[in-house]
């Protein structure tokens, strides 16, 4: 046994691994503009962070009384972003820096993201994440997105870990309240600056209040040792 104990590492993927919020809010513009929806902002799409594709699109149509199918509005900017995450999707650099540090450790690790399947499969592999992160549940695949712990609790239960021995790392409010509502220990990298005092996120065992600007892998491994030591 290392000297991380039987800790286990579940990452979010968009915001937190990878930036690929820009590449989303560019797919769902393109969406909503075909809908006839053309004033779609950035502020507009912080909405929405953290929450699973399919979910962001049932808001979507209530909200501007879209009458095409979840179903095919689906479909439609989940092309869109595979375009767009194929092309290029940016690794942050600590993150990876600290995913290297937890393989050296032998630490087993997971994605749990409300990216499609698809979406995921293709970000890990493009980033060449996928060496590393071979486990990767989507929303998809389980009965909840978050804020609902269930994408969460499949990740452990793939890693064959306990939960209470599962540390998540997330960039949203609705990730850190599944982590916590998982039973799971969570560090938290706010990916929208102005929701750093959610409450969600004060549930969170470590804060980088400073998002992923201030997020260095050294810092998260130090907390992770000192999070075993204090058991």
């Amino acid at each position: 046994m290392g000297i991380l104990g039987d800790t286990s590492v579940i990452f979010d993927l968009d915001g937190t691994l990878v930036d690929s919020e820009p590449h989303y809010f560019e797919a769902g513009r393109q969406t909503l503009a075909e809908q006839g929806v053309t004033d779609f902002t950035w502020t507009d799409h912080e909405r929405y962070v953290g929450i699973s594709t399919r979910e962001t699109i049932t808001r979507w149509k209530e909200r501007y009384g879209l009458t095409a199918s979840v179903d095919e509005l689906l479909a439609d900017k989940n092309r869109r972003y595979l375009e767009l995450a194929r092309a290029s999707t940016r690794v942050y650099p600590e993150m990876r820096a600290f995913v290297e540090l937890l393989a050296d450790e032998g630490v087993p690790m997971a994605v749990a993201s409300g990216s499609s399947p698809e979406a995921i499969e293709a970000i890990l592999s493009g980033t060449g994440l996928a060496d590393r992160l071979k486990t990767a549940v989507s929303a998809d695949e389980v009965a909840r997105g978050k804020p609902a712990p269930d994408v969460f609790l499949e990740a452990a239960r793939r890693l064959g870990a306990d939960p209470a021995d599962c540390v998540v790392l997330e960039d949203a409010a609705p990730g850190a309240a599944a982590a916590h509502a998982a039973g799971m220990r969570c560090v938290a990298i706010p990916y929208v600056a102005a929701q750093a005092d959610d409450p969600a996120f004060a549930t969170a065992g470590l804060l980088v209040r400073g998002g992923q600007r201030a997020f260095t892998a050294r810092e998260a491994y130090d907390w992770l040792i000192r999070s075993v030591r204090t058991g």
